[in-house]
């Protein structure tokens, strides 16, 4: 039956599923429409919505591409890809692959999801190259599919963006330390249990032997080699020895490494997305070596982020019709009406999970919602803290079936939207559930 249920999500999502750009183009008409007719707004006026919102997230852009390219370059580092090669030896059945690559995927996502995505992606290329009969599209889906865990994880931006001073609430709930929110029982529950459930349902879902798609494309074995079109330089002129100066890395590297040193030790381990990203950029640096290797690392790993620059924009617009409009506002508002004090913290995951859908970015997610949600969680006596996580569960949940994040696995493994989709969407009523049990029994 689970078989069947798998089979028919795979073949839906094949025939209905658009392009990752066309979703957000099609998104947009969406909530164009639903602006007039449920808001009473006019067509000037979700125009005008629409164009002002249009860049209004290149601040947090730049935040996320930053993230995702400095988890990407650490990602290439040698050490990291002999890591990468060891795990995936223990990967000797289709069975344990994907067992394998969605417990991986769900650690690295935990730990960053950049680094995660990147990480991942390059694990389930490494393991077909190593195990036969493997099917690919599940085995990218596995991949991606711990994503899910992110925004309860170490970068997650809601903990964060609560845990850091002169957050755009901080009148109305303070400062929420991340002992609250990422590291409470609630939290680690959560995580551990999808870490647990979702390798096996993942691994119920690989397609009988005679259905399995084995990728087997021309650049999958192929080691990848550093190209330029200029002429090379003299190995001896000034500028390549700095460039391939090892000393001119570590120096730089120490820099930033003391900075991390004196930021934990001033205010002990308190996470943001910026702490976050110089961390990883500055471990990329010193384990690639020199700043030749590094910068190369770097271009490649700025391709993967073309879908993100040319799609955010589209998604800022929808938050701009969805905010300025009300129509935000008004799907929060409905399930605050049918909430109580014990079900709020459930709806208020099960609305961020429907937000997310059109607003597929935790600040932008976290912009819309908070201010909703956060004084009725004070009206109603619930914690702040637990609130805050269901809003960044909702954001997480529902990103497995929103193409926008994907596109960065996609990109490294060679596939497209409609490969996947189907069998992450048998994911999403999985930890959907385990998601919703956690919030009512803490």
């Amino acid at each position: 039956m689970f078989q069947a249920l798998t089979n028919a999500s795979v073949r839906m999502v094949q025939r209905y599923l658009p392009d990752a750009f066309l979703f957000a183009v099609i998104l947009t008409f969406l909530v164009f429409v639903a602006g007039i007719v449920v808001n009473g707004k006019s067509p000037l006026e979700m125009v005008s919505f629409w164009g002002d919102g249009f860049w209004g997230l290149l601040s947090f852009t730049m935040q996320m591409v930053l993230i995702l390219v400095t988890g990407h370059t650490l990602a290439e580092t040698d050490i990291c890809k002999k890591g990468l090669r060891a795990v995936a030896s223990m990967a000797q059945t289709p069975g344990r692959a994907i067992v394998l690559v969605t417990l991986v995927s769900c650690i690295a996502n935990w730990i960053n999801w950049g680094f995660g995505l990147v990480v991942s992606a390059l694990l389930a290329r490494e393991i077909a190259k190593r195990v036969e009969k493997v099917d690919y599209r599940l085995l990218v889906a596995s991949a991606y599919g711990g994503f899910v865990v992110w925004h309860g994880g170490l970068a997650g931006s809601v903990p964060l963006t609560v845990a850091t001073e002169k957050h755009s609430l901080q009148d109305v709930i303070g400062v929420i330390p991340t002992s609250e929110t990422m590291f409470s029982a609630m939290n680690l529950t959560i995580v551990i249990a999808i870490m647990v459930i979702l390798p096996l349902v993942n691994r119920l879902m690989l397609p009988a032997e005679k259905d399995r798609i084995v990728f087997k494309g021309a650049d999958l074995g192929r080691e990848e080699t550093a190209a330029t079109a200029a002429p090379a330089a003299d190995e001896n002129s000034p500028a390549v020895k700095m460039e391939n100066s090892r000393i001119i890395s570590y120096l730089i590297s120490a820099i930033g490494f003391v900075y991390l040193i004196s930021y934990f030790v001033e205010k002990g381990f308190k996470l943001n997305l910026d702490i976050v990203s110089l961390a990883f950029l500055f471990l990329g640096i010193f384990l690639h070596g020199t700043p030749r290797k590094f910068l190369d690392a770097m271009g490649e790993a700025i391709k993967t982020t073309t879908g993100i620059v040319v799609q955010f924009p589209f998604y800022a617009g929808i938050i701009g019709m969805m905010t300025a409009s009300g129509l935000a506002a008004s799907i929060s508002q409905w399930f605050i009406s049918i909430s109580t004090p014990t079900t709020f913290p459930l709806f208020t995951f099960w609305s961020a999970g429907l937000l997310n859908v059109f607003i597929p970015s935790g600040g932008g997610q976290w912009a819309v919602q908070g201010p909703i949600m956060m004084p009725v969680a004070t009206e109603l006596g619930v914690s702040h803290a637990k609130v805050a996580m269901a809003i960044a569960w909702g954001d997480a949940w529902t990103n497995l079936i929103q193409p926008f994040w994907a596109l960065p696995v996609l990109a490294l493994a060679g596939l497209g939207a409609r490969d996947i989709m189907g069998y992450c969407l048998m994911m999403l009523f999985v930890t959907g559930a385990i998601i919703s049990l956690g919030f009512l029994l803490f």
